[in-house]
């Protein structure tokens, strides 16, 4: 698990921001002002306890997410809620020598990349699926996508993320 080094106002405010929410509406949902909104943002005051269950339920996060606690799990947002261009590709791989190569990129060109016939010849990146991988960030699957463990110990890890 890591820890997000970020206010929880901080993170409230990105995530209300991800789902195009005022705090004026934030506020609404919550039975709040947006005052209230403003003032956790500001990291002035925080939520009542009571209410984080359902400001993680607003953006489709985990309480843990909304405290700061990471957790890699893939989660599922609202497919209309994906914008393309703010979304990044992080592969990871490691094989038993101890080679390393971790890069992120930005989602539309690694999703060109690994769907063209330079990608689809690579070697190192035969059998994967990048057109499924494709649709399962079109229906709103963000996190870690695949992680897979050769016999022989190498490994390899995708995370779609949204900036």
């Amino acid at each position: 698990m890591e820890k997000d080094n970020r206010t929880l106002g901080q993170r409230i405010a990105q995530y209300r921001k991800l789902r195009g929410i005022t705090q004026e509406e934030l506020g609404e949902k919550c039975g709040v002002s947006s005052q209230a909104v403003s003032k956790w943002e500001n990291d002035i005051s925080a939520p009542d306890i009571t209410l984080l269950a359902t400001l993680a339920e607003i953006f489709g996060i985990s309480a843990d997410e909304l405290l700061g606690i990471k957790k890699e799990a893939t989660t599922v947002v609202k497919p209309e809620t994906i914008d393309e261009d703010r979304l990044l590709i992080k592969m990871e791989a490691r094989s038993t020598n101890g080679d390393k190569a971790l890069f992120t990129i930005p989602y539309k060109l690694g999703k060109l990349f690994l769907q063209s016939e330079m990608g689809r010849n690579n070697d190192a990146l035969k059998g994967i699926d990048f057109d499924q991988i494709a649709r399962m960030v079109k229906m709103g699957m963000l996190g870690p996508i695949m992680e897979c463990k050769s016999a022989h110990g190498d490994y390899a890890k995708l995370t779609v993320e949204q900036m």
